[in-house]
């Protein structure tokens, strides 16, 4: 697995409260006490990383594989989909371009989630606090085949989170029709796991 930077080794050693294992998002934090532009898009992202974790929780080999139609992503391919999509989210606060995506072949499917919700968590955090001033300075960087183009914050809320979301909620339908469906007791609402 590739290093992750050292304030994602720093999140991954801070659970989310009443987390059962080292991965973030089994539950959502508590909200911040203020409407910053910054803590608002921040828990955007903490609204995907919840769902995605639950989307993906307890996934079997039928899941992954799993596709409605011949033309249609499987379970894992939306999984990757998503993937790609996480990096693109946590480049912007980075301050990083995006380049072509990496060859996932090599990477399992435990390897995506943890990474995905680690990117999620990482994006979170360093949108956390952000001023409305900060956030207009945030640049969607990408080069791909030579060709560099940049555009302003809000292509990243309408293109890959936005997108993101999305996707997650296939994953949830593609689940349910291979025959494994979410576990019932997610509350999206509250962001947090009913007993």
């Amino acid at each position: 697995m590739r290093k992750l930077p050292l304030l994602l080794c720093l999140l991954a050693t801070l659970p989310c409260r009443g987390q059962t294992d080292s991965l973030p998002y089994a539950e959502i934090a508590d909200y911040p006490a203020d409407y910053s532009a910054g803590n608002v898009l921040a828990r955007m992202i903490d609204a995907l990383g919840f769902r995605y974790y639950w989307a993906t929780e307890g996934l079997k080999e039928q899941d992954l594989a799993y596709r409605p139609s011949e033309d249609a992503r499987s379970g894992y391919e939306t999984i990757e989909h998503v993937y790609g999509l996480s990096e693109m989210i946590r480049s912007v606060p980075r301050g990083d371009t995006m380049v072509r995506p990496e060859d996932l072949e090599a990477i399992s499917f435990a390897e995506l989630r943890e990474e995905t919700l680690r990117r999620l968590a990482e994006s979170s955090a360093l949108y956390r606090g952000m001023s409305s001033e900060a956030l207009a300075d945030q640049r969607v960087m990408f080069s791909y085949d030579g060709t560099y183009s940049e555009h302003p914050l809000w292509n990243l809320i309408n293109g890959p989170l936005a997108d993101a979301i999305y996707h997650t909620g296939q994953l949830v339908t593609l689940r349910r029709s291979s025959g494994n469906p979410a576990d019932s007791r997610v509350n999206h609402f509250l962001g947090k796991l009913q007993q």
